[in-house]
């Protein structure tokens, strides 16, 4: 009887042993499963964003202002010879700017690449990076590197020059 026993015991522990040990695995796998999920999840890049196209600005003459605001209040202290003798503060005249002038043998370009292109200080993909330059943007194309591989560029909003890949962009002036 005693072996009978001691055989149950042994049994016994050996299941409870196995069942804590077959727990914590089951335990560890859902956890490594889920962190897995996550991760795969968060590592994916969110799509480029779309930004509308910019508005024309309306215009702020004086007459544009007045029939803009013709709608009268319900009760009103001000008469409307009083609203016509406000002075309108003028806008200052924009200029449009001249275009530039370029440098021999370069030209015009638009950017193609969808996702933009990072503006760099050598003509190297381990070169800094000195800035971006969105799709779509205008360009200024100075020269290509001797390779052909590189084109050295300025950027007509800021003046700042770098060197991007080339293939990237598409010519607009001849």
């Amino acid at each position: 009887m005693t072996k009978s026993i001691l055989l149950k015991r042994l049994s016994l522990t050996v299941q409870f042993i196995l069942g804590f040990a077959l727990g914590i695995s089951i335990i560890a796998g859902i956890s490594g499963a889920l962190l897995f999920a996550y991760y795969k999840k968060m590592s994916i890049l969110p799509k480029k964003p779309v930004f509308p196209e910019p508005t024309v600005v309306q215009e702020t003459t004086p007459e544009a202002i007045k029939s803009a605001t013709d709608i009268e209040p319900l009760e009103s202290n001000i008469t409307t010879a009083e609203i016509e003798e406000k002075e309108v503060p003028e806008k200052p005249q924009e200029t449009t700017k001249p275009e530039e002038e370029l440098p021999p043998n370069a030209y015009r370009a638009i950017v193609t690449w969808p996702q933009g292109l990072h503006l760099r200080a050598e003509p190297d993909i381990n070169a800094g990076r000195v800035g971006g330059i969105e799709t779509k943007a205008n360009i200024i194309i100075l020269e290509d590197s001797s390779d052909g591989k590189w084109q050295r560029v300025r950027l007509p909003w800021s003046g700042q020059e770098g060197w991007v890949k080339a293939g990237n962009t598409k010519r607009t002036s001849y």
